[in-house]
């Protein structure tokens, strides 16, 4: 009797199954992970399956969420949440859970209620003007006024406004320079704006030992006066002069006393006072040449804002340069407030001619 089946046959067989066996293995597996991939990332139930109404994620039913219309492995999520030990403390917390898409939280956001027991309620603070030693557990000293020419480092320190070194350093500071007003107190560098603004009701300031102006010094010419004459003026510490003398240079003069109010430093209560003791000689104005000046001049100016100055470069770089302030304004450079601004600081020549101004 003949064998059925060859030798060489019963071989390729014998190969042939395990790799039969891999692939039926692999083809269930595949099907399996693609009923996982459908089973968990379900998209959101459509609105029309929804029944929400207002609900406590820490209290809330699998049954409850169920019959608000959220799927089931959805409502497991938020349930497993809360075994897992975890508590809602914002309604932010249920989009941390699984299966919970962006468009699902945006329509459970509005019934979200946090009850007060597991809400978070952040700790109060006490409030205070100043910055308080970490390392102090004292009680804070209230304020009362004070003479800032003769007040001790440690009420500094008891009242919360100064470290103990911020404070010893600020009596070096101040027994060796002085300080007669709030803008010299600023001018420390251990006491910060905040802290000086808070102290400022309590202080008692020193009579400036200064000689004032004397009557026949008045009006003082705000395009000509130092640094030594401006401290001088009522309403002028040491940082509005040097302040006032920068900013003097920057602009190329003042054309009118108002322009005072531009420098940083004055402020509504002291303008008043500098005013009646101020005159301007705009003759002293320093002006500037737009055909020749360079970018870095003019960018200089308080009145030439960024735009404004690529605008000028690159008309001037085109045309060459303008003969007459006319011809300038025609080209719409500037904008209207810009343009009276500057008006007064603006040269515009030679072109082949003499200079106009």
């Amino acid at each position: 009797m003949s064998q059925l089946y060859t030798r060489r046959e019963i071989r390729a067989a014998a190969l042939l199954l395990p790799l039969l066996m891999l692939l039926l293995t692999a083809g269930y597996l595949a099907t399996e992970e693609r009923g996982e991939v459908a089973v968990h990332p379900h998209p959101s139930p459509p609105d029309s399956l929804l029944h929400l109404v207002a609900f406590d994620p820490n209290e809330v039913t699998y049954e409850e969420l169920r019959e608000m219309g959220l799927r089931k492995w959805t409502a497991h999520a938020i349930v497993k949440y809360r075994a897992a030990g975890k508590i809602f403390r914002i309604p932010e917390d249920v989009a941390t859970c699984y299966g919970i898409t962006d468009s699902l939280y945006r329509r459970l956001k509005p019934y979200i209620t946090i009850g007060e027991a597991y809400r978070y309620t952040p700790i109060p603070r006490r409030r205070s003007a100043f910055r308080r030693d970490s390392l102090s557990r004292r009680p804070l000293l209230a304020l009362s006024p004070f003479r800032i020419d003769t007040v001790g480092a440690a009420y500094l320190r008891a009242v919360g406004a100064l470290t103990k070194r911020q404070a010893e350093v600020f009596v070096r500071w101040r027994d060796l320079r002085g300080i007669y007003d709030l803008e010299e107190l600023k001018e420390c560098y251990t006491v910060s704006d905040s802290v000086a603004d808070a102290l400022a009701p309590y202080i008692i300031f020193p009579e400036r030992e200064r000689k004032s102006l004397a009557a026949e010094e008045l009006p003082v010419d705000l395009n000509r006066a130092d640094t030594a004459t401006l401290r001088r003026i009522y309403g002028i510490g040491a940082k509005t002069a040097a302040n006032i003398v920068r900013y003097r240079q920057n602009l190329g003069g003042f054309y009118r006393k108002e322009q005072l109010s531009e420098v940083p430093g004055i402020n509504e209560a002291n303008y008043e006072k500098i005013l009646t003791q101020i005159f301007v000689d705009s003759c002293d104005i320093s002006k500037i040449d737009i055909n020749f000046a360079p970018s870095s001049e003019i960018a200089r100016h308080p009145y030439v804002s960024p735009r404004s100055l690529r605008k000028i470069l690159k008309h001037r770089q085109l045309k060459g340069g303008w003969s007459t302030a006319e011809e300038f304004y025609k080209d719409d450079i500037l904008k209207e407030e810009e343009r009276e601004r500057l008006r007064p600081y603006l040269l515009f020549g030679p072109l082949g001619g003499t200079k106009t101004r």
